[in-house]
């Protein structure tokens, strides 16, 4: 009963807020750039100036580290927003996702991994069945970061604050440091040093 509880609320963050939209039979094509706008500004509605504000900081600053692996300006863009946004929809800091998804993929929204884990934050397909719709893209970066995000929440919650061993269940080697400390190090030595203070 407890895990169907779990697996109930982690369904419930999953298909709430913003990230509701991409699971409709149009969550594989991009939206048009009016719609963008409109998605863009009701997400943003909620949000304070003062909030606003530093979400435009961070952006900013991972600007230039992100600049590395996506070349595309506009889409560097559009990839810090949806980071911003999904880690702080989990209660996660955003550069410790941008961290995990320089690990994981090297942002490529594409990547496949061997043990077939798919997109930016190497997805299991199985969390498909487990919390999502089957309509659902794991090589759609919002809804991959949306699922990213809320399992690695509910990581760090079983763990109670612990991102050593909720790092280590994320990649499946609890028990085991070195996919947490290649995490951490991407995190304090590549995104940390551009968040502001």
């Amino acid at each position: 009963m407890r895990k169907l509880a779990k697996v109930i609320t982690l369904r419930g963050i999953l298909l709430s807020g913003t990230g509701f939209i991409a699971t409709s039979l149009v969550a594989a094509q991009p939206l048009s750039p009016p719609l963008s706008a409109t998605l863009e500004a009701a997400n943003q509605q909620h949000q304070t100036s003062q909030q606003q504000w530093i979400a435009r900081q961070w952006r900013a600053r991972m600007d230039t580290p992100l600049a590395r692996f996506v070349r595309n300006p506009e889409q560097r863009q559009m990839l810090l927003t949806h980071i911003y946004q999904e880690a702080r929809l989990a209660g996660l800091p955003p550069d410790l996702v941008l961290a995990l998804i320089q690990v994981e993929s090297a942002f490529k929204a594409d990547a496949i991994s061997s043990a077939g884990a798919v997109g930016l934050m190497q997805i299991m397909p199985f969390w498909v069945s487990e919390l999502g719709l089957p309509l659902d893209d794991l090589t759609h970066p919002p809804r991959n970061l949306r699922y990213g995000c809320t399992i690695l929440a509910h990581y760090l919650a079983i763990e109670n604050g612990d991102f050593t061993r909720a790092l280590a269940r994320y990649n499946g080697s609890l028990g085991e440091t070195w996919y947490p400390e290649r995490v951490m190090h991407a995190w304090r030595d590549t995104w940390r040093a551009f968040a502001p203070r």
